[in-house]
């Protein structure tokens, strides 16, 4: 067991809602509450080719472990601090000659870790893993016979030599990572490509309005003596004041959806009905749901309930012609959606901002990108009247947002929206996350050029098109295409 320095925040009985963590001071917006790394972690099974599985980056040309042929790392330096991790699971895919599901990996790694550190790994823990909720008594009959199939697929791959587990524990661990894994984002952001188990965050009840946000901080393992390497740690950050013994929140679904929806969402996946302000007085609701309003006459029912009904098809066109690779006719149905989405829905309406974003960042990928910087504004636009001021989504689609303008030669507006997502990022990510580190990077550059194109615009674009051609512009590490 370490000894860590003590989070200010204590555990506390919080009604209905069971336990729950309160702060012990008063804290500021963009102050990190607590930081934790994962009791245990890994990377989803569809990304498994793809992804660091110590890190968490996406990688084009990872390494892969000799031995069991299925984990893959950035680099060897990743795969000796992973080793630890690692070296257990190594051997069983090794003997049963594949990789089983990642719920059966989660579970095997945390069974591991208990055994070799106990459940207890830290004075900063507030909680193990016996104590937190599996609700397996509210599960559906079919989810139960999944769990079940799980866990017989555990006890193939758990190793003979390994400690027996009781199968009332395994269940335990199975329904406890239905209800408390947190989803591990790629270094950009953008992704989900994994799942990890966070002891303290699973105290933080939700709130579809919370006071704090989740973000995961890859860690640094360039440095080639894994001595000064960081870990991989979510930080749980404060999105504004937080006075001293409030409780603190995150909200576990997409605030994004109208009230009877997130409700939905989380009793199906939570398995707790959610009672909190925005959902009990259907705050925003209206926004979400907007129709176009020209000198005070409404489109009728009829013809929203039709548009609704077109809008939702085209959405699952779109995905379709998405994942079959055919861009342009994603683009196409976009365009035909929003022909007929735009004299009826307000800029609010979700449905309309589902299409926004689905154009820009079809279009953008296509690097036809002014078009895609008017539907980015849009969505933007409509996202800063519906989301939390200090929403890391909305800081991350602002930064997208500005990214395409940029790329678009539309330098005023590009600085703008790069520095409005620089203010949200910082409070969200902090100065040292590498997504802000990045978008520092291109607040600096786009205010350059923005001189530059202030004192003569020919010569600005002159000098952008040979910097395009030159030297292409990056992300997390990771080449943005451009146009040349």
């Amino acid at each position: 067991m370490t000894v860590e320095k003590m989070d200010p925040v204590e555990v506390f009985a919080a009604g209905d809602k069971g336990r729950g963590l309160r702060v012990t001071k008063e804290m500021k917006a963009g102050e990190v509450v607590f930081a934790e790394a994962s009791f245990a972690a890994v990377v989803f099974d569809s990304l498994s080719l793809q992804v660091c599985h110590n890190c968490f980056r996406r990688q084009a040309n990872p390494h892969r472990c000799a031995q069991c042929k299925f984990a893959h790392y950035c680099d060897r330096t990743c795969q000796r601090a992973a080793w630890e991790e690692h070296k257990q699971e190594c051997s069983a895919i090794k003997k049963i000659g594949k990789a089983p599901n990642e719920n059966v990996r989660m579970v095997a790694r945390i069974l591991w870790r208990i055994q070799k550190d106990t459940a207890l790994v830290s004075d900063a823990q507030l909680t193990t893993l016996d104590f937190l909720e599996d609700h397996l008594s509210k599960m559906s009959p079919e989810d139960l016979k999944e769990l079940k199939v799980d866990v017989q697929h555990f006890y193939n791959y758990w190793p003979k030599k390994s400690k027996p587990v009781g199968e009332d524990y395994v269940s335990h661990l199975f329904g406890v990572i239905n209800c408390n894994g947190f989803t591990l984002s790629d270094q950009r952001g953008l992704q989900a490509v994994g799942v990890g188990l966070f002891p303290n965050l699973c105290l933080v009840n939700h709130d579809c309005w919370p006071n704090c946000t989740v973000i995961l901080n890859p860690g640094n393992q360039t440095a080639l003596d894994a001595l000064f390497h960081s870990k991989r740690r979510i930080e749980l950050r404060a999105l504004g004041k937080i006075p001293e013994g409030e409780e603190l929140t995150v909200s576990y679904v997409d605030f994004l959806n109208v009230s009877k929806d997130r409700q939905r969402l989380l009793k199906q996946q939570y398995y707790f009905d959610c009672k909190c302000e925005h959902c009990t007085n259907n705050i925003k609701d209206d926004l979400m749901m907007a129709v176009k309003d020209t000198d005070g006459h409404k489109p009728s029912a009829d013809v929203v309930k039709a548009v609704t009904d077109v809008s939702l098809q085209a959405l699952v066109k779109m995905e379709e012609a998405r994942t079959e690779g055919n861009f342009h006719e994603v683009v196409k149905i976009c365009r035909e959606c929003l022909e007929k989405q735009d004299p009826v829905f307000g800029d609010t309406n979700l449905h309309l901002l589902r299409v926004l974003s689905a154009a820009s960042e079809v279009l953008s990928f296509m690097q036809q990108f002014t078009e895609a910087a008017g539907y980015a504004q849009r969505m933007v636009d409509g996202y800063t009247k519906l989301y939390h001021p200090n929403n890391a989504q909305l800081g991350m689609a602002t930064m997208r947002a500005g990214v395409t303008h940029w790329h678009a030669g539309l330098i005023e507006a590009a600085h703008g929206l790069i520095c409005r997502a620089y203010g949200i990022l910082m409070i969200t990510h902090g100065p040292h996350h590498p997504i802000t580190k990045d978008l520092e990077s291109m607040r600096t550059q786009t205010e350059m050029e923005l001189r530059l194109f202030k004192q003569n615009e020919l010569v600005y674009h002159s000098m952008r098109e040979a910097m395009l051609s030159a030297k292409p512009m990056m992300l997390a590490g990771e080449q943005i295409k451009t146009t040349s």
